[in-house]
């Protein structure tokens, strides 16, 4: 049973072709030396890269993985290159212009699109299908990278795990202070201001300004302003009055129950700050709950998603799945896969996934125990099967959403902060951006 109508659903060839044949005629027309432009299939033995893209921080999870695989398929070997997040996109644009791709690499949804456009992926489904992977994976991740590589009905991602958005908060400053969990919006800024004490370099907040800025305050806006769809016909609502007014609040925090340093904070220093106890409240994601419990122990603090509206409903918007990507320009694409479909398998996933505090993409993987005892992820989990969430899909099939969102408006948002710009110019500035990229999108999809 595949994971998703989309798989299944794609036009197969007029022939009918096997996998096998078509990888057969792949490598033919390549050349079996894998020297032409579209890799080779290999002899499924060898060394094989792997580039991480959250190197340094899931390194030590990984080489665990790699020493596993190794060991079940003792004719090929890994090398493991940690990538930074924050660098991973440019490092992969620098390799598909002047080459050096890795044979495997991770790649988070917001890239996707930039990197199926540039025809750097294999297409996964196929390979999927008739594995130990099919059936085995979430069906709605398998729906959001498919989505995401802006390609109708391919994968050219096999998705690993979900990070939703999470509301942090320490529990022990909120009972010393008298204060109920941050569940509403209201009581999260009522927290902001009665934990504050800047003169003592105590904060109720830590918002993020510096890299990996805007996905936290569209999720602030759209949380609520209570608007369901990030389009409106061909226009997206971005600029929508409610968000600007979201937007207003949420920025005022800035300076008044926020350090000053957040500006340019990352979430790296800011999960550093949370965690010295002298931050009430986070936004981030599932990735930094072991850290928290790392630092702090279970006791000091929780995680719970969104804060609800006046109406009690909760909007999120999406995070962008994480996955693994095999490189069309691998010389050796069947030891690859093989890394690939280990990585993902129950025992792998489940042992990332852990580490990370992630959500995991293998169906079984989501059953361990684990995942009842790490709150968060499990309330993260949760909120997106019960129906008391409604997620706000951002349009990361854009190929320019990673463009739009990092290098075009991470530098506006500080200027908001700073007061050189007001959150309506911004929200203009970006939605004239979106509309016109969505507008190209449209056009080149109908050619």
């Amino acid at each position: 049973m595949s994971n998703s109508p989309h798989i299944h659903g794609r036009r197969r060839t007029a022939a009918a072709l096997s996998l096998a044949t078509v990888l057969a005629l792949t490598a033919t027309a390549c050349g079996d030396d894998g020297t032409g432009g579209s890799g080779a299939e290999g002899s499924g033995k060898g060394t094989i890269t792997f580039w991480d893209n959250n190197g340094g921080v899931r390194t030590a999870v990984w080489q665990e993985i790699i020493k596993d695989f190794e060991a079940a398929n003792p004719g090929i070997e890994v090398t493991y290159v940690p990538v930074p997040s924050e660098d991973v996109q440019s490092k992969y644009d620098t390799a598909i212009a002047g080459g050096g791709l890795p044979d495997v690499g991770g790649v988070g949804a917001a890239y996707l699109a930039n990197m199926v456009a540039q025809d750097a992926l294999e297409p996964v489904g196929d390979r999927i299908e008739g594995s130990a992977l099919d059936g085995k994976l979430v069906p709605a991740m398998v729906d959001s990278v498919t989505s995401a590589g802006g390609r109708a009905d391919e994968m050219y991602s096999v998705p690993t795990s979900a990070s939703n958005g999470t509301l942090y908060y320490r529990t022990d400053l909120f009972k010393a202070a008298g204060l109920e969990p941050p569940t509403t919006w209201d009581r999260f800024y009522a927290a902001a201001e009665k934990l504050t004490d800047a003169d003592g370099n105590k904060f109720g907040y830590t918002i993020r300004g510096g890299a990996g800025s805007i996905a936290p305050a569209l999720d602030a806006m759209y949380g609520q302003s209570g608007i369901t769809s990030f389009w409106e016909g061909e226009k997206t609502t971005v600029n929508d009055p409610r968000n600007v007014a979201a937007l207003e609040k949420y920025v005022g925090l800035y300076k008044r129950t926020t350090p000053a340093a957040d500006v340019n904070n990352d979430f790296k220093k800011m999960v550093a700050q949370f965690d010295t106890g002298t931050i009430g409240m986070l936004s981030h994601n599932l990735g930094s709950y072991t850290d928290h419990v790392k630092a702090l122990g279970k006791e000091k603090f929780a995680g719970l998603p969104n804060p609800v509206g006046p109406d009690g409903k909760r909007v999120q918007v999406s995070n962008p799945v994480d996955g693994l990507g095999l490189f069309r320009t691998s010389k050796n694409k069947a030891a690859a896969w093989k890394f690939i479909e280990f990585a993902a398998s129950r025992e792998s996933n489940s042992k990332w996934n852990e580490s990370a505090g992630a959500i995991p993409a293998n169906k079984e993987a989501q059953s361990d125990p684990w995942m009842r005892e790490a709150e968060a992820t499990r309330l993260g989990a949760q909120a997106l099967t019960d129906g008391s969430t409604t997620i706000v899909e951002l349009p990361y099939y854009l190929p320019d959403w990673n463009k739009i969102s990092k290098a075009d408006n991470e530098p506006n948002f500080q200027k908001v902060l700073l007061g050189r710009m007001t959150p309506k110019q911004f929200l203009d500035t970006l939605a004239g951006q979106l509309d016109a990229a969505r507008a190209e999108w449209n056009e080149q999809n109908r050619r």
